[in-house]
C-alpha cells in the first residue's frame, strides 16, 4: 500500500516535536528525496520523446558531454542542467524540480539573471534566444 506524501510542513512539524530522530528518520524514508538528477533526466528525455543528439544540440553541448551525463561519469553544474531544460522544453515546474533534485539553487526571480532565464522558459524560448537576452541584460550566459 502506497502511503500518501507527506508536505514539507507536515514533515517540519513532525521533526519540531520528535522525541528520537532515528524514529522520525527510519518512519519517513519513503519522503527524503533522492539525489538521483540522472534518472530525472533520462526520464524527461524519455518523456519528451527527443533524441539525445538533437538534446544535446539544443543544449548547447556535445553529444559526448550528454552521454557522459547520462552515464554518470560528469555531473552537471546549475547552468547546464537549465540548459539541459531549455534543450528538453522543460516547464519552470520541470526545471526547479530538477535543480532541486540535483541539489542544486532553484531559478529566483528576484535575481535578475534568473528572472531572464525564468522569462526565457516560460515562453520556450531557444537556448541562443536566452543567452542574448541574459547579454543585453548585462548577465553572464548560460555558455
Amino acid at each position: 500500500m502506497t502511503m500518501k506524501p507527506k508536505s514539507t510542513d507536515n514533515l517540519n512539524s513532525e521533526l519540531s516535536s520528535v522525541s528520537s530522530l532515528q524514529q522520525f528518520l527510519s518512519e519517513n524514508e519513503e519522503c527524503f528525496q533522492s539525489s538521483d538528477s540522472t534518472a530525472v533526466i533520462a526520464e524527461m528525455i524519455q518523456k519528451k520523446k527527443i533524441p539525445k543528439s538533437a538534446l544535446a544540440k539544443k543544449a548547447g553541448m556535445s553529444g559526448v558531454y550528454l552521454y557522459q551525463i547520462l552515464s554518470r561519469q560528469r555531473t552537471p553544474s546549475r547552468d547546464r542542467l537549465i540548459c539541459l531544460c531549455i534543450g528538453l522544453q522543460a516547464t519552470l515546474d520541470e526545471t526547479q524540480d530538477l535543480l532541486k533534485q540535483s541539489r542544486q539553487a532553484t531559478l529566483y526571480p528576484k535575481e535578475k539573471r534568473d528572472a531572464v532565464i525564468i522569462y526565457g522558459i516560460m515562453n520556450k524560448l531557444e537556448l541562443f534566444e536566452i543567452n542574448d537576452l541574459l547579454f543585453d541584460a548585462g548577465e553572464k550566459t548560460l555558455i
